[in-house]
């Protein structure tokens, strides 16, 4: 046993999914993160397959709005992109969707006064997921506060941690990618 991190009881490899992103995975040692103001993460998994994924996506469209042709206007295409892309990889990878469950998290109003972007993308991820007969069976929607997520894909746990008010940090720390893990002489260090 040479890994130092397996050494200290740490096998839970994360991989960080930043706006844009989606992620499917079968492994038990992955804990999918993200860190959420107005945008929306969809936590999907078949819980008989043992494999999930996470989306993570910054503008909401609607189920209606997706014309035949991809004729959608790309300002709103990314809600509806990233969870077909999500739906999809999951379907490749052996899940079948009427087992198919899903948490949602996100859509915070982070500028009071303004167009509420989080009620949007959080509304949008309701219907897209009613309209394909994905069940929404827990997370944590709207509110005002930032989010800190964890799922774990073969399970469906998810864990979440609101995050103070700053929302100049939310928004800082929501696009940016996690640094790399960074190897000390004694062992590792994981950033994040």
């Amino acid at each position: 046993m040479n890994d130092p991190r397996a050494q200290l009881g740490l096998t839970e490899q994360r991989v960080h999914i930043v706006q844009g992103q989606q992620h499917v995975d079968n492994d038990p040692n992955v804990v999918l993160t993200t860190i959420l103001g107005s945008c929306v993460a969809a936590c999907m998994w078949d819980p008989e397959a043992g494999i999930g994924g996470m989306n993570h996506f910054l503008l909401p469209g609607t189920v209606s709005e997706a014309k035949p042709g991809g004729s959608v206007p790309s300002s709103l295409r990314y809600g509806v992109h990233l969870m077909e892309l999500l739906v999809n990889a999951l379907l490749r990878r052996g899940a079948q969707r009427e087992r198919l469950q899903a948490k949602l998290f996100g859509g915070a109003c982070m500028i009071r006064g303004l167009t509420d972007v989080g009620a949007m993308n959080a509304a949008f991820a309701e219907k897209f997921l009613a309209a394909e007969g994905i069940a929404v069976v827990g997370g944590s929607l709207r509110g005002e506060n930032g989010r800190r997520i964890q799922f774990w894909p073969t399970t469906g746990r998810a864990r979440q941690v609101l995050m103070a008010k700053d929302h100049a940090e939310i928004f800082q720390e929501e696009r940016r990618a996690p640094r790399p893990a960074v190897a000390a002489a004694g062992g590792s260090v994981e950033l994040f």
